[in-house]
């Protein structure tokens, strides 16, 4: 088993409704441990520089614009294998297919608003964990 950090970000349709707090105990009672975190409203240039992966896809401008809509909250989550662990505490892409119990599962609205996005890789969670923290930030 390996220790490693991976990267969240708890969208503004859960910031909205209020349930940033049951989403830090999911994630808190999967083992992992919110070694840093900070609420943002994340701006149009941020949004299309994180997801700069996605600007040929349809969907690039609604995301942008759902990720500018309000607040998020983006984190980062240590533990043993912390990226396959959150990606499995996360649930599905689609609530519609996430296993009960899993954030999707129970607090996500739709496909597009499904509450929280975790990194997918090593690489990945490296590149979006510095995209928002400094290392003075993280404690650890």
């Amino acid at each position: 088993m390996a220790l490693e950090r991976t990267f969240s970000i708890i969208k503004p349709d859960a910031t909205a409704r209020n349930i940033t707090g049951h989403i830090n105990a999911m994630i808190e009672d999967s083992g992992l441990c919110i070694v840093a975190q900070k609420r943002i409203h994340m701006s149009e240039e941020q949004a299309r520089g994180f997801y700069a992966v996605h600007a040929d896809r349809p969907f690039y401008n609604d995301l942008v614009a759902f990720m500018t809509s309000g607040p998020v909250v983006v984190q980062v989550l240590e533990g043993e294998n912390a990226i396959m662990a959150y990606r499995t505490v996360m649930g599905a892409t689609d609530p519609e297919q996430a296993d009960a119990g899993t954030i999707r599962k129970v607090h996500a609205e739709n496909i597009e608003r499904n509450s929280v996005h975790g990194s997918d890789a090593s690489e990945t969670a490296v590149s979006e964990i510095k995209f928002f923290f400094s290392d003075d930030e993280i404690v650890g």
